[in-house]
């Protein structure tokens, strides 16, 4: 089984921005079965089966840390625990999943309770009705296979990993847990930050069978600087307070990578004197913004330097095997003097967010690709996206969307109306549920003008000839981006900010067979650190650019062009790394 103690998987809770005391991990080990002939339902599995295999929740089957290690395809999964609560009248218990990969089914004590698709993005159900004083049987059927009409990101669809896409993540691979709440809950939570006017706006959804009292209180170091109750029917609730600065002329309590100052936020639901839900989170006043072609942080211009990051670990694939894993890659990278990660192709556990919060790094949220385009494609996206929107639109960290990658998913948008209507429908949406921050569209090549950046890919663009293409803006935009034009047919550049979305990915000399990077040559970590430098001196002098993101924080499987190896550890000088990041 694995070698990580039972007692110590994932315990930490697991959405700190939407946190509750009254809650229950359910990670661990768990029953655990194949069904390769996809028979299970229909034998009727989830009221009764004899599981010959165990699994440690949270860790994909496929990873060493989930004790089976089997990377094998198999498309259909069960898993069963049992679990004891006191059941008490009048209470609500919430069963939450992080992210199930991907058709998931449960059943409480045989009863169904629902199903949720998407592998990316949190659900949850309300068990209130089927579990009981004691011991409760929780079973879970996952349905994962190999089709590229649903987001999957960097999980591969063939037999093995190739190129940079890798082992696939099937079934459960973010936290489980239980909350337990009163008879009124909260479901959802909005928090929107003006700092022009000093104002905080913030919405809740609650659920409930009558009025009750809803109260909000907002937090600095401990000291409450805003409250307010009201009378409120079941539904959307609202609450606008103005927040003054401390002192009249320096802004110090504006989140930033250099001082990430937070706001605790707490809100209540009260009947009779009786607190039925209090949900704890944190907001960051902040600002992203774009104005003349630059990108502006809290009304100044802000140069993004940022590492691509996979978020990928070798024993536990997806799923970080510690909370603590999270913590020392942001430390890492904000030693490097990176100010920002661009989170490539996944949907990253909550926890992350919060330590980029924390520690202040920015962050590019980028959701999974499709592989073929398709009305299921479309719809398995479109659905997935608005839950994920909905889950981290309230994380300061976060300040850039990336709805499409490479054109992934949309191979035909350089001459295809239709998928540039779909590029355009996913930006439209995006900045109607979230007006706050910037949104790139199809972030590398084939753009269309319906984005907030000009996001360009290039690792073929080598230090000397990197200031000749991107010196000239207008020259720039007749160029193309690895034998790819920059701008879709119909489309052209709005003057929006570019960026050097990637770029470098030089892999290093490694004994794996099939190791890969985006140039043929591998290179000692020597030369590596002398081709960076050489790469960010050419890029200081190319004032037309407004940031740049390198490739990449880490080794992936046969990807060896990371900073760092697999196990996350620097191959090259982080001090030197940081020296020649300081130079921009």
């Amino acid at each position: 089984m694995t070698n990580i103690k039972n007692d110590y998987i994932r315990q930490e809770y697991p959405r700190p921005d939407f946190e509750r005391e009254n809650w229950i991990s359910l990670n661990g080990i768990w029953d655990f079965a194949f069904d390769d002939s996809g028979n299970g339902e229909q034998q009727n599995w989830y009221q009764s089966h004899e599981y010959t295999d165990k699994i440690t929740v949270p860790f994909c089957y496929q990873s060493k840390n989930s004790g089976i290690g089997d990377t094998a395809c198999h498309h259909y999964l069960w898993y069963h625990r049992n679990f004891d609560i006191r059941k008490e009248e009048g209470r609500h218990y919430l069963l939450k999943f992080g992210a199930v990969d991907y058709h998931t089914k449960v059943w409480i004590n045989e009863q169904y309770v629902g199903e949720h698709y998407g592998g990316h993005s949190s659900f949850q159900f309300d068990i209130s009705t089927c579990v009981r004083d004691g011991n409760n049987s929780l079973t879970v059927r996952v349905v994962d296979t190999n089709s590229c009409d649903y987001p999957r990101g960097k999980q591969f669809w063939g037999e093995e990993p190739e190129r940079c896409w890798y082992t696939q993540t099937s079934g459960i691979w973010q936290s489980v847990w239980l909350e337990i709440t009163g008879a009124g809950y909260f479901d959802s939570l909005q928090v929107l930050t003006d700092i022009d006017n000093k104002i905080v706006d913030i919405h809740t959804h609650w659920v409930g069978n009558r009025s009750k009292n809803i109260s909000c209180r907002i937090l600095y170091e401990g000291r409450v600087l805003a409250a307010s109750e009201q009378e409120q029917e079941p539904g959307n609730t609202e609450f606008c307070f103005h927040i003054q600065e401390s002192d009249p002329i320096e802004e110090f309590h504006y989140w930033s990578p250099e001082h990430p100052q937070l706001f605790d936020l707490e809100i209540t639901i009260c009947s009779g004197g009786y607190c039925e839900d209090r949900v704890k989170s944190y907001f960051g006043m902040r600002k992203i913004s774009i104005e003349n072609g630059k990108i502006l942080l809290n009304n100044k211009p802000y140069y993004q330097k940022l590492i691509m990051d996979q978020g990928y670990w070798v024993d536990g694939l997806m799923t970080a095997p510690s909370d603590e894993s999270f913590y020392q890659d942001l430390k890492m990278v904000k030693e490097m003097g990176f100010n920002g990660v661009r989170k490539h192709q996944k949907i990253e556990d909550p926890r992350f967010y919060y330590w980029a919060d924390r520690l202040g790094l920015l962050v590019w949220e980028e959701m999974p690709s499709a592989y073929v385009f398709s009305a299921e494609a479309v719809a398995n996206t479109t659905r997935e996206w608005i839950e994920i929107l909905r889950r981290d639109w309230n994380h300061p960290c976060v300040i850039a969307w990336v709805t499409l990658n490479e054109s992934w998913g949309v191979r035909n948008i350089i001459s295809s109306e239709q998928q540039q209507n779909y590029a355009a429908m996913l930006y439209y949406l995006t900045k109607s549920m979230d007006p706050s921050r910037i949104v790139s569209s199809n972030d590398g090549w084939e753009q269309i003008c319906f984005t907030d950046l000009c996001s360009i890919h290039d690792y073929q663009v080598g230090p000397e000839e990197l200031e000749e293409k991107y010196g000239n803006v207008e020259l720039m935009m007749n160029k193309d981006a690895q034998g790819r034009m920059l701008y879709a047919h119909g489309h052209r550049w709005m003057h929006q900010p570019v960026i050097l979305s990637e770029f470098g990915g030089t892999a290093t000399v490694s004994d794996y067979s099939h190791a890969w990077g985006y140039k043929d040559t591998q290179v000692t970590a020597q030369e590596l650190m002398d081709q960076y430098q050489k790469l960010i001196l050419a890029i200081s002098r190319v004032k037309t650019l407004q940031g740049f993101c390198y490739t990449q924080l880490t080794d992936v499987m046969q990807e060896v062009n990371g900073l760092l190896d697999a196990q996350h550890k620097p191959k090259v000088s982080v001090e030197k790394i940081r020296e020649y990041n300081a130079v921009i």
